[in-house]
Protein backbone atom coordinates (compact mmCIF):
# COMPACT_ATOMS: atom_id res chain seq x y z
CA UNK A 1 0.00 0.00 0.00
CA UNK A 2 1.54 3.75 -0.87
CA UNK A 3 0.48 4.79 2.76
CA UNK A 4 2.38 2.28 3.95
CA UNK A 5 5.01 2.72 1.89
CA UNK A 6 5.34 6.53 1.88
CA UNK A 7 4.80 6.52 5.77
CA UNK A 8 6.81 3.19 7.37
CA UNK A 9 9.36 4.71 9.13
CA UNK A 10 6.46 6.48 11.41
CA UNK A 11 4.34 4.23 11.73
CA UNK A 12 7.15 1.50 12.49
CA UNK A 13 8.47 3.75 15.18
CA UNK A 14 5.18 4.44 16.79
CA UNK A 15 4.81 0.35 16.71
CA UNK A 16 7.97 0.02 18.35
CA UNK A 17 6.98 3.27 20.84
CA UNK A 18 4.42 1.34 21.66
CA UNK A 19 5.36 -1.89 22.04
CA UNK A 20 8.70 -0.61 24.60
CA UNK A 21 6.29 1.24 26.29
CA UNK A 22 4.31 -1.56 27.09
CA UNK A 23 7.23 -3.75 28.37
CA UNK A 24 8.26 -1.13 30.21
CA UNK A 25 4.89 -1.04 32.32
CA UNK A 26 5.11 -4.64 32.40
CA UNK A 27 8.21 -4.51 34.03
CA UNK A 28 8.10 -1.76 36.05
CA UNK A 29 4.98 -2.76 37.39
CA UNK A 30 6.62 -6.05 38.77
CA UNK A 31 9.74 -3.95 39.96
CA UNK A 32 7.41 -2.13 41.97
CA UNK A 33 5.34 -4.51 43.38
CA UNK A 34 8.53 -6.17 44.52
CA UNK A 35 9.56 -2.95 46.09
CA UNK A 36 6.18 -2.33 48.08
CA UNK A 37 5.82 -6.14 49.11
CA UNK A 38 9.30 -5.51 50.65
CA UNK A 39 8.80 -2.89 52.68
CA UNK A 40 5.50 -4.95 53.50
CA UNK A 41 2.80 -2.53 51.57
CA UNK A 42 0.08 -3.46 50.06
CA UNK A 43 0.92 -3.95 45.37
CA UNK A 44 -0.94 -1.64 43.17
CA UNK A 45 -3.01 -2.27 40.34
CA UNK A 46 -1.89 -1.50 36.77
CA UNK A 47 -4.17 1.79 36.35
CA UNK A 48 -2.68 3.21 40.24
CA UNK A 49 1.11 2.39 38.19
CA UNK A 50 0.59 3.87 35.57
CA UNK A 51 -0.10 7.47 37.18
CA UNK A 52 2.12 6.43 39.99
CA UNK A 53 5.32 8.83 40.44
CA UNK A 54 7.97 5.55 40.26
CA UNK A 55 6.30 5.16 36.53
CA UNK A 56 6.24 8.67 35.26
CA UNK A 57 9.49 9.59 36.82
CA UNK A 58 10.92 7.32 34.53
CA UNK A 59 8.91 7.80 31.53
CA UNK A 60 9.15 11.56 31.59
CA UNK A 61 13.15 11.38 32.49
CA UNK A 62 13.94 9.34 29.14
CA UNK A 63 11.65 11.76 27.23
CA UNK A 64 13.65 14.98 28.27
CA UNK A 65 16.63 13.40 27.65
CA UNK A 66 16.00 12.60 24.02
CA UNK A 67 14.28 15.75 23.32
CA UNK A 68 17.39 17.43 24.84
CA UNK A 69 19.91 15.69 22.79
CA UNK A 70 17.67 15.97 19.49
CA UNK A 71 17.21 19.81 19.84
CA UNK A 72 20.77 20.10 20.36
CA UNK A 73 21.39 18.38 17.51
CA UNK A 74 19.27 20.46 14.98
CA UNK A 75 21.08 23.80 16.92
CA UNK A 76 24.29 23.09 16.99
CA UNK A 77 24.55 21.15 13.62
CA UNK A 78 23.27 24.71 12.30
CA UNK A 79 26.19 26.46 13.15
CA UNK A 80 29.34 23.82 13.74
CA UNK A 81 31.01 21.40 11.47
CA UNK A 82 32.70 18.11 11.97
CA UNK A 83 34.83 17.70 8.20
CA UNK A 84 34.43 14.28 7.11
CA UNK A 85 30.70 13.35 8.82
CA UNK A 86 27.79 12.54 7.26
CA UNK A 87 25.43 14.38 9.90
CA UNK A 88 27.86 17.69 9.56
CA UNK A 89 27.97 20.23 6.61
CA UNK A 90 30.77 21.04 4.37
CA UNK A 91 33.00 24.07 6.31
CA UNK A 92 34.59 24.31 3.18
CA UNK A 93 31.09 24.94 0.91
CA UNK A 94 30.40 28.88 0.85
CA UNK A 95 27.00 28.07 -0.61
CA UNK A 96 23.50 29.13 1.25
CA UNK A 97 22.68 26.01 2.69
CA UNK A 98 19.82 27.67 3.20
CA UNK A 99 18.22 30.68 0.97
CA UNK A 100 16.23 33.28 2.55
CA UNK A 101 13.07 31.86 2.83
CA UNK A 102 11.48 35.54 1.98
CA UNK A 103 12.03 35.15 -1.40
CA UNK A 104 9.44 32.65 -1.58
CA UNK A 105 6.94 34.33 -0.03
CA UNK A 106 4.69 34.39 -2.95
CA UNK A 107 5.05 30.88 -3.74
CA UNK A 108 2.10 29.29 -3.23
CA UNK A 109 3.54 25.68 -2.35
CA UNK A 110 5.55 27.59 0.48
CA UNK A 111 4.47 26.71 4.04
CA UNK A 112 1.48 28.99 5.58
CA UNK A 113 4.34 31.30 7.72
CA UNK A 114 6.68 31.67 4.85
CA UNK A 115 3.54 33.20 2.78
CA UNK A 116 2.41 35.38 5.66
CA UNK A 117 6.63 36.59 6.60
CA UNK A 118 7.33 38.89 9.07
CA UNK A 119 7.67 37.23 12.75
CA UNK A 120 5.81 34.31 11.65
CA UNK A 121 8.44 33.35 9.20
CA UNK A 122 11.26 33.92 11.43
CA UNK A 123 9.80 31.83 14.13
CA UNK A 124 8.93 28.97 11.65
CA UNK A 125 12.45 29.15 10.51
CA UNK A 126 13.53 28.08 13.72
CA UNK A 127 10.28 25.97 14.58
CA UNK A 128 12.42 22.82 14.86
CA UNK A 129 14.49 23.99 17.54
CA UNK A 130 11.82 26.08 19.10
CA UNK A 131 9.57 22.78 19.49
CA UNK A 132 12.10 20.40 20.41
CA UNK A 133 13.62 22.44 23.38
CA UNK A 134 10.14 23.34 24.50
CA UNK A 135 9.63 19.48 24.34
CA UNK A 136 12.65 18.85 26.64
CA UNK A 137 11.57 21.83 29.24
CA UNK A 138 8.07 20.08 29.54
CA UNK A 139 9.41 16.53 29.70
CA UNK A 140 11.87 18.06 32.65
CA UNK A 141 9.28 19.90 34.41
CA UNK A 142 7.34 16.58 34.19
CA UNK A 143 10.45 14.58 35.18
CA UNK A 144 10.48 16.78 38.41
CA UNK A 145 7.26 16.74 40.03
CA UNK A 146 6.89 12.63 39.43
CA UNK A 147 10.52 12.21 40.73
CA UNK A 148 9.74 14.49 43.71
CA UNK A 149 6.34 12.04 44.27
CA UNK A 150 8.32 8.76 43.56
CA UNK A 151 10.77 10.27 46.74
CA UNK A 152 7.59 10.95 48.75
CA UNK A 153 6.55 7.53 48.42
CA UNK A 154 9.85 6.36 49.41
CA UNK A 155 10.30 8.38 52.45
CA UNK A 156 6.50 7.95 53.75
CA UNK A 157 7.47 4.42 53.33
CA UNK A 158 10.70 4.77 55.74
CA UNK A 159 8.65 6.88 58.18
CA UNK A 160 10.94 10.09 57.15
CA UNK A 161 8.71 13.32 56.34
CA UNK A 162 8.76 13.71 52.20
CA UNK A 163 10.61 17.41 50.62
CA UNK A 164 9.09 19.71 49.24
CA UNK A 165 8.87 19.75 44.99
CA UNK A 166 11.74 22.40 45.28
CA UNK A 167 13.87 20.89 47.53
CA UNK A 168 13.80 17.93 45.48
CA UNK A 169 14.85 20.16 42.22
CA UNK A 170 18.04 21.02 44.41
CA UNK A 171 18.71 17.44 45.58
CA UNK A 172 21.56 15.18 44.33
CA UNK A 173 19.41 12.83 43.84
CA UNK A 174 17.24 14.46 40.89
CA UNK A 175 20.26 15.94 39.18
CA UNK A 176 21.65 12.38 39.31
CA UNK A 177 18.75 10.98 37.36
CA UNK A 178 19.04 13.52 34.87
CA UNK A 179 22.82 13.66 34.39
CA UNK A 180 23.37 9.80 33.66
CA UNK A 181 20.71 10.00 30.79
CA UNK A 182 21.94 13.32 28.97
CA UNK A 183 25.37 12.13 29.31
CA UNK A 184 24.53 8.86 26.90
CA UNK A 185 22.44 11.06 24.87
CA UNK A 186 25.47 13.51 24.25
CA UNK A 187 27.79 10.16 23.68
CA UNK A 188 25.73 8.51 21.13
CA UNK A 189 25.59 11.62 19.32
CA UNK A 190 29.09 12.32 19.28
CA UNK A 191 29.82 8.81 18.11
CA UNK A 192 27.66 8.97 15.18
CA UNK A 193 28.86 11.98 13.99
CA UNK A 194 32.38 10.57 14.14
CA UNK A 195 31.84 6.92 13.17
CA UNK A 196 29.89 8.20 9.75
CA UNK A 197 32.93 9.85 9.33
CA UNK A 198 34.67 6.22 8.62
CA UNK A 199 32.16 4.15 8.34
CA UNK A 200 28.92 3.41 6.00
CA UNK A 201 25.18 1.58 5.89
CA UNK A 202 24.46 1.75 2.11
CA UNK A 203 20.85 2.80 1.42
CA UNK A 204 20.68 4.87 4.55
CA UNK A 205 20.42 9.18 4.08
CA UNK A 206 22.38 9.45 7.62
CA UNK A 207 25.20 7.80 5.79
CA UNK A 208 27.45 8.60 3.02
CA UNK A 209 27.88 6.54 0.36
CA UNK A 210 29.90 3.53 0.18
CA UNK A 211 32.00 4.46 -1.97
CA UNK A 212 32.88 7.94 -1.15
CA UNK A 213 35.73 9.31 0.47
CA UNK A 214 36.37 9.87 4.17
CA UNK A 215 37.36 13.56 3.52
CA UNK A 216 33.31 14.17 1.72
CA UNK A 217 31.28 16.13 4.94
CA UNK A 218 27.58 15.41 4.56
CA UNK A 219 25.37 12.41 3.14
Amino acid sequence: MKLLRDNGLTIFLTVATIGTMLGMVASGLSVYNDELLHHHQPTVSLAAYLISGHFLSALFENWESEFLQMSAYVVLTAFLFQRGSAESKDPDDGAEQDEDPARHAGDPNAPLPVRLGGLSASLYAYSLGIALFALFLLSFALHLQHSAAAEAVEALSHGEPPRTIWQHAGSAQFWFESFQNWQSEFLSTAVLVVLSIFLRFRGSPESKPVAAPHSKTGA
